[in-house]
């Protein structure tokens, strides 16, 4: 897979993320419960101008609307989640999660049912995707893949 792009830190994500979804009107994240939700709403916040949801694992009929309050990002009610941009996020890859990237690959194409641009972009930390093999099975337009360093410090 060739690099198009390299940034750093949040920022970096949150403006390739928005690069990538430019002209999509509705965008549908897939992840899983707690560890996903809040990288949707940091995510959803860049494009809070658009039609947003969020599904939980693989969940499609419980999918809930993502929406810019007071406090910031939050679910919302049940929404239609079709959409022309399905972001599947990292943390769907995780072993202990038992979704399968074929399973994954069904809900996305439900998603994208009756979208004429309809595009798959992948969101992860330290190549979850592809050390997982998902990209031989999804086939993605675009994956965001990030790596964490995390530093301890004591003053």
């Amino acid at each position: 897979m060739p690099i198009i792009n390299t940034s750093q830190g949040v920022g970096g994500i949150l403006n390739s993320f928005k690069s990538l979804v430019e002209g999509a009107e509705r965008i549908t994240f897939v992840g899983t419960p707690g560890f996903c939700t809040p990288f949707a709403e940091l995510l959803g916040f860049v494009v809070r101008d658009r039609e947003l949801a969020f599904i939980s694992s693989q969940d499609f009929e419980k999918a809930r609307s993502i929406f810019m309050d007071y406090e910031g990002m939050q679910l919302g009610k049940l929404t239609d989640p079709h959409a022309d941009v399905v972001v599947l996020l990292g943390g769907l890859a995780m072993p202990k999660i038992g979704i399968t990237p074929e399973k994954a690959k069904e809900v996305a194409r439900k998603i994208l049912e009756g979208s004429e641009k309809g595009k798959i972009i992948g969101v992860c930390f330290q190549s979850a995707f592809m050390k997982q093999k998902w990209d031989e099975v999804i086939n993605f337009d675009y994956i965001i893949n990030s790596d964490l360093a995390v530093e301890v410090l004591e003053v």
